[in-house]
């Protein structure tokens, strides 16, 4: 099911509550599950938001893989992918979806060049296979570009639940294996 049609239901779901409020008051002020509705009209809302929430990305400590420049990468990534995910959820046009998915994808350029460049110039011995995962990505969001071409909005999707999950695990993965060589060249 659509995010659009998500919302629709719930809003839906408000307008029957509130109108079922305003019958059970015809009966008088002390009807008890009038008053029991409202408290459900209120949490409605709030259970939207955490549910929407739920997909927000938030820098922790431990995603630290002890070089700064790298961790401030790391963070504006987050922060990229949470305005993408912010644009697909609530459906704020194809134009803003793609310049969301556009700055993305472009920053993760950027970064994996100067992540690479960084292993590279201090001798990091598995650069090889980071670059490979990093062009496993590369090549995994060119296929869901297409997809999107194919059948819309709706493929974002998977880029969402994709690039979520694959930061988080290369970030706490992969990335930090190279902090103690880092470290020991004296880049931090």
């Amino acid at each position: 099911m659509t995010n659009r049609y998500k919302a629709l239901i719930y809003a839906a779901l408000i307008g029957l509550v509130t109108v079922v409020i305003f019958l059970g008051f015809l009966s008088g002020m002390d009807n008890k599950i009038s008053w029991l509705l409202i408290a459900l009209l209120i949490l409605i809302p709030w259970l939207y938001s955490q549910r929407k929430n739920g997909r927000i990305l938030k820098w922790k400590s431990e995603y630290s893989v002890g070089v700064k420049s790298l961790d401030l990468d790391h963070q504006k990534l987050i922060t990229l992918l949470n305005q993408f995910n912010t644009a697909y959820d609530y459906d704020m046009g194809a134009e803003f979806e793609h310049q969301s998915l556009k700055e993305l994808i472009e920053y993760t350029h950027y970064h994996f060049t100067r992540e690479e460049e960084l292993m590279s110039e201090s001798g990091y011995p598995d650069l090889e296979a980071h670059k490979q995962q990093h062009q496993i990505m590369i090549e995994k969001i060119k296929e869901i570009e297409q997809k999107y071409e194919q059948i819309g909005h709706d493929a974002f999707e998977e880029v969402s639940k994709f690039l979520s999950d694959w930061l988080i695990n290369h970030i706490n993965g992969t990335d930090k294996q190279y902090t103690s060589h880092l470290n020991a060249k004296g880049i931090k």
